[in-house]
């Protein structure tokens, strides 16, 4: 890391220092002096060393010009573009054939792209436009547009020449715009001498989608005149605070910290259709999954781990948002910082924190309820595989005897149907026979007591 700026002599976080020729000896390629490295175009030495922000950049507030500065030449960039998107399509139709046909199709698709920027102000209606330059109407600038009263820019899949441009127009920290850029999914709550820095996650509510469920960031900079929003992917959380607001205006006093907590707060309350439906299908499936029979529960398995799923994926989603809570209501009110959010906002955050924490508490129990009828589930399943294995062992041991009885009669009567010579049948009398008869009945009674026994009889 390079030499942070020092906070305790400056009126400002992004404060730029003069570089000492102690600290840097080297000059540039060209032979020159030291220079101040431009925001517009960072070199790899500004990515990979945290320099200070130029002075303009560190300028308490909205840098106006820089910002009709940078509009202008987005006109200019827009009408250079239609002129020439007009000159290609003028062309001839012999003329296409020579040309790369490629480029002038995606011009006819992007010639309407999504609009991207979205700008409200107390003072104005909202605007959706496909670039910042557009905002603004005929005859108004965008500087009288944000100083009329409070706003709020929303900006849709920014570029990253786009968050560098909104950095240096707004006086935004380095810090601030890697983690914009980078898409940082760690929440968090950071604070800087003129804004505070949020980042909220929120998830695919799209049933449909393949990413359902799946994290969703949106960063936020709040400062005193109006609110900064970034989101890579759509969400449906602007537009209803936009809607709430359209609902509350005569009620409320909109500001950029209420718009912040209303953001927040339509954030957390999209948890909670979820997080009931998952109750009722965690309490499913704790009474069904010990009354099932048998061929009814081939499925109870794949409800469980489903139902896990669901659960672990919002505790994932859940788990920081009390902690970014409880910094933003404790730091924010620290008097050493310019940003203070008003003492109305804090109780109604605290009340986020609370909704935060109930939910967190509740997903927690029905983990550990799914986690028990798993269990339950194995445990039943481990007794009917008992069962079926005790019944099977009872009817091969019932095979057994009666095979044990039926072998021996089979031997016996197997001999006597051979030609064999029978004991005793060249004595005279009836001993022989009577002996053999006594032997035959014995033998038959100790049978029917061996099936007696075994069960068979």
């Amino acid at each position: 890391m390079g030499n942070l700026p020092n906070n305790n002599n400056s009126d400002s976080v992004f404060e730029t220092n003069s570089i000492s020729n102690n600290s840097y000896d080297e000059s540039d390629s060209d032979g020159g002096s030291n220079t101040l490295i431009s925001s517009r175009r960072p070199s790899k030495i500004q990515t990979d060393v945290c320099f200070p922000m130029l002075e303009t950049a560190s300028k308490k507030g909205v840098d106006y010009d820089s910002l009709e500065d940078y509009i202008k030449n987005e006109n200019e960039k827009r009408r250079k573009e239609q002129r020439r998107r007009q000159r290609r399509l003028s062309e001839s139709a012999s003329v296409f054939v020579k040309k790369d046909l490629n480029y002038i199709y995606n011009s006819l698709e992007n010639k309407h792209p999504s609009e991207r920027f979205t700008f409200y102000s107390t003072a104005y209606s909202t605007i959706h436009a496909r670039s910042l330059a557009e905002i603004p109407s005929a005859g108004t600038s965008l500087s009288e547009m944000l100083k009329a009263g409070c706003w709020w820019i929303d900006i849709l899949a920014p570029t990253d020449s786009e968050v560098q441009d909104l950095g240096r127009i707004f006086g935004i920290h380095p810090l601030t715009i890697e983690d914009i850029q980078t898409e940082d999914t760690r929440e968090k709550c950071e604070l800087f001498k003129e804004y505070y820095f949020i980042c909220f996650r929120t998830f695919d509510q799209d049933h449909y989608s393949p990413t359902y469920l799946q994290p969703v960031s949106i960063y936020m900079i709040v400062m005193k005149e109006g609110i900064l929003s970034f989101h890579f992917r759509p969400s449906l959380h602007p537009s209803n605070v936009r809607r709430r607001i359209r609902q509350l205006k005569d009620y409320i006093n909109v500001t950029p910290d209420w718009i912040n907590y209303a953001i927040i707060d339509d954030i957390t309350d999209s948890f909670a259709p979820l997080i009931r439906t998952i109750e009722f299908e965690v309490d499913s499936i704790d009474e069904l999954v010990l009354i099932l029979k048998e061929s009814e529960q081939s499925d109870m398995l794949r409800r469980i781990g489903h139902c896990r799923k669901k659960v672990l994926g919002l505790l994932r989603l859940l788990g920081n948002k009390a902690d970014v809570m409880k910094g933003l209501i404790k730091r924010c009110n620290e008097l050493r910082w310019d940003v203070v959010v008003s003492s109305e906002i804090v109780l109604y955050l605290g009340d986020i924190q609370d909704h935060i924490i109930t939910m967190v508490q509740n997903l927690n129990h029905y983990e550990k309820i799914l986690s028990r009828s798993h269990s339950n589930y194995l445990a039943q399943i481990s007794i009917e595989m008992t069962q079926a294995n005790n019944q099977i062992n009872d009817v091969l041991s019932r095979l057994t005897a009666l095979g044990t009885i039926l072998i021996p009669m089979n031997l016996v009567t197997g001999l006597w149907g051979m030609n064999v010579p029978v004991p005793g049948q060249e004595s005279e009398g009836l001993t022989w026979f009577f002996s053999i008869l006594a032997s035959l009945i014995l033998f038959a009674i100790v049978l029917v007591v061996m099936a007696h026994r075994t069960g068979i009889v």
